[in-house]
């Protein structure tokens, strides 16, 4: 009862503020989020917006400076109802100003930029998609948090404190984690595609860090953590990457995953019962033990990964372990 009434005064809240700030407002700027490619469809993703917020952080600035200028990217002015077009397909942005436009698949490979518009007005704005090689042997779903960023996620004061405190120039990615991707991709002859629980709001923001880093690029599946008429926070931490994987894996129906995330944020359960939904298409599971690593029921997901015959690596760093999956690939084709 208190959390639907909670809910209706938010809702209620937000609406109010959305059509104050963004619909009343004239602007209109699309934000590009990656896209993927389907066996039928080139999926582009963005969202309209009315104004974009882009920080220019400095590595020497205060805890207090990056604190303000992280909020600042939740303080987003999304925009309803507005008409986006792309070769002859149009779309319309939702309540919170997502658009989805759902093109069909042409003979391109790899990085495509997609010209995308608002309609009744002028400019462009490129749109990537990712259109995986027909010669990838196989693709990667990638966990961010504590998988490829160091960000303390297993603690919550920890991953707050970590996130809201520090920006673009000073966060760090795992080293070893750039080389096992890099290992993994084979210049990009397996596709990447990273499912966090982060929020949209970040994707530009993580953008920033994954190319400094030299981080293999690929669609993100982040999280929308706007409030809808169903449900307070939309989506749950699992339910969200289950779904994620799910669109993933239906994505690319003829090739085999390797999933890769961290003991610190359940992933080993959501990867099993990944498992469990697509029989024979998981490969491999790879997972980084931070902090205090796996507790008791992590490890009893881990063993059910183990028990359903899915090659399972983990340990507190990714040194050795695509070379690891290579052999075990290698020995297997002997047998």
């Amino acid at each position: 009862m208190i959390k639907n009434f909670i809910h209706g005064v938010a809702l209620r809240a937000e609406t109010i503020v959305d059509s104050v700030r963004g619909q009343r407002d004239p602007r209109r700027i699309i934000e590009p989020y990656i896209g993927y490619a389907t066996p039928d469809n080139l999926v582009v993703r963005g969202r309209v917006l009315a104004a974009l917020r882009r920080n220019k952080p400095l590595p020497t600035q205060s805890a207090w400076i990056n604190f303000r200028q992280m909020f600042s990217l939740f303080l987003t002015d999304e925009v309803a109802g507005v008409e986006v077009s792309a070769e002859s397909v149009s779309a319309v942005s939702d309540e919170e100003g997502y658009f989805t436009l759902l093109l069909d698949r042409s003979t391109a490979q790899g990085w495509v930029d997609i010209e995308v518009a608002i309609v009744g007005r002028e400019g462009k704005t490129l749109c990537p998609v990712l259109i995986a090689s027909p010669d990838a042997e196989y693709a990667v779903i990638s966990d961010i948090d504590d998988t490829m960023l160091e960000t303390g996620a297993y603690s919550l004061v920890r991953n707050l404190w970590t996130s809201m405190t520090g920006n673009a120039t000073t966060r760090q990615i795992f080293p070893d984690a750039v080389t096992f991707m890099n290992e993994m991709s084979q210049d990009g002859q397996n596709p990447v595609y990273y499912v966090s629980s982060s929020p949209w709001n970040l994707h530009h923001f993580l953008e920033r860090i994954f190319d400094r880093a030299k981080l293999v690029k690929g669609p993100k599946f982040l999280r929308d953590l706007g409030i809808s008429d169903t449900q307070f926070i939309t989506g749950t931490h699992g339910d969200h990457k289950g779904g994620s994987i799910d669109a993933i894996l239906a994505a690319n129906p003829d090739l085999t995953y390797v999933l890769v995330g961290d003991t610190g944020q359940h992933d080993a359960f959501v990867y099993r019962d990944a498992i469990e939904r697509h029989p024979g298409r998981i490969r491999a599971v790879v997972l980084r033990e931070p902090g205090p690593g796996p507790d008791a029921k992590s490890l009893q997901a881990m063993q059910a990964i183990e028990a359903a015959g899915v090659t399972l690596l983990h340990g507190p760093n990714f040194e050795g372990f695509a070379h690891q999956l290579r052999q075990e690939e290698l020995s297997q084709a002997a047998e």
